[in-house]
């Protein structure tokens, strides 16, 4: 590698998506939609919960902090994108840049682990209901949820520091709409194979694990599913679990092709459109899959709403 044009950065610029102004409007008053749609679907359902004393069970205690979790990571990739699509200037500083990758990071995992820990919620809820208040603690429950925010900060701090360590680069041109990573790593000047190889274990082994969790959870489910008598209420299952195991599908596939498979230099832009999905796309329809098609969700909105009128 020619090391005269290695050099210490300040800053960076991101690429983004296109430079015709016209896609730039449309893709602007796009995403600026998907993320208002994001904005009210997540706060909304973490306040109806809050207010609402019949949600106050472990299913939606997760789910609360689903929605938080992908209000901040839409928020802290959104937001720059948003601005990017519209300046000419797309710099970002290093810091900037160093604390975008952290949260992205630490909500990203922090997510993965959280759909892996209501999966099992519903395999106890489903497979052992007269037990599932006792089973499914409140102390177990908050224990659960750290452990996901913890395992997402750990992952980040890891990435982190072995970033940081990174003295040059060769450009401070990053072909993509946010920090992350892997087109990070093929800007270095120095050798990165540690950092590859461990964002490569780090990923696969969360994802094995969180698979493994979900699969099985889902499993039994449909095993008891199948041993219901009620056809009505087999029905409605298969559907809650199918929307269920669809977003964590398009979740998990998209994680597995951009960070646990060889790169190639001919694979950004690919990796640009596959990132939106998760980063945009499943934020905004998390609530709708896994609340809004919830009848005590819309018993308690509708019992809100008649509060608010009658007051």
């Amino acid at each position: 590698m020619d090391k005269e044009n290695c050099t210490a950065v300040t800053g960076f610029i991101l690429l983004g998506f296109s430079d015709g102004p016209e896609l730039r409007v449309f893709l602007f008053l796009l995403f600026l939609s998907i993320y208002g749609v994001t904005v009210w679907g997540n706060l909304g359902m973490i306040a109806l919960i809050q207010v609402s004393s019949g949600l106050h069970t472990p299913m939606y205690f997760f789910l609360s902090h689903l929605s938080f979790v992908d209000f901040c990571y839409s928020t802290t990739i959104t937001l720059k994108m948003l601005a990017n699509i519209l300046n000419e200037d797309r710099a970002i500083s290093f810091l900037e840049c160093t604390v975008q990758f952290y949260l992205f990071c630490t909500f990203g995992v922090t997510e993965v682990v959280l759909l892996a820990v209501m999966a099992y919620d519903r395999f106890v809820a489903i497979c052992d209901p007269l037990l599932y208040m006792v089973t499914m603690s409140r102390n177990l429950c908050v224990e659960l949820v750290s452990c996901c925010y913890l395992n997402g900060t750990v992952c980040s701090v890891i990435h982190l520091c072995l970033a940081l360590q990174i003295p040059s680069y060769r450009s401070n041109v990053i072909n993509h709409f946010f920090c992350d990573l892997p087109p990070l790593l093929s800007l270095a000047c120095s050798d990165v194979t540690v950092n590859q190889l461990v964002l490569y274990i780090v990923a696969t082994f969360n994802e094995v694990i969180t698979i493994v969790v979900i699969l099985t959870s889902y499993l039994f489910i449909l095993i008891t599913i199948l041993r219901m008598h009620s056809a009505e209420g087999r029905c409605k299952a298969f559907s809650t679990c199918a929307s269920h195991l669809a977003a964590i599908a398009v979740l998990q596939g998209t994680i597995l092709f951009i960070y646990c498979r060889p790169h190639s230099g001919n694979s950004m832009d690919t990796d640009k459109v596959a990132t939106v999905f998760y980063t945009v796309v499943i934020p905004m329809v998390n609530p709708l899959i896994y609340s809004l098609r919830n009848k005590d969700v819309k018993e308690a909105l509708r019992k809100v709403v008649n509060s608010k009128i009658l007051s």
